[in-house]
């Protein structure tokens, strides 16, 4: 059973060394620490026991809330902890009273994009070479009913 929980530092702390190998190099454990530290930022873990196998990220600012991560354990991949974590997220943000939730999203993560669109959310933009000056980055927002 998968349980998602809000993250701690503890949780971190357990992460922080395996961020590369067990899950992807997005951010490094500076960055991550620096999120979680941020009082705009909500951290979620999915847990399998005593084992996180997924965390998610939001930053929420004026006027909408914006998804920073959903990243699962390399090994856990395809058995649904990022659903569950963007279905939490999204419900996060809802509360904020916001009007939307956005991401960016490599055009070339189509696994991401079938399951964000999965969510009501839409591409509303793009960056052009925004992942290591090459892959574009699709913006994809979903506006919530406030």
């Amino acid at each position: 059973m998968i349980e998602i929980l809000e993250m701690t530092l503890k949780d971190y702390e357990k992460i922080k060394d395996n961020l590369k190998e067990e899950f992807d190099d997005f951010w490094t454990p500076e960055i991550l620490l620096s999120e979680l530290n941020n009082k705009n930022s909500r951290y979620i873990v999915a847990k399998k026991g005593n084992e996180i196998v997924g965390f998610a990220g939001i930053i929420i600012t004026p006027d909408s809330v914006e998804i920073t991560n959903i990243v699962t354990k390399k090994r856990e991949r395809k058995k649904g902890i990022g659903n569950l974590l963007l279905d939490k997220i999204i419900k996060i943000g809802e509360k904020t009273k916001r009007n939307n939730i956005s991401l960016e999203v490599n055009e070339k993560n189509k696994i991401a994009i079938n399951l964000y669109n999965k969510f009501g959310f839409k591409q509303v933009g793009l960056r052009k070479k925004y992942y290591n000056g090459k892959d574009n980055a699709i913006i994809m927002t979903k506006y919530f009913d406030i």
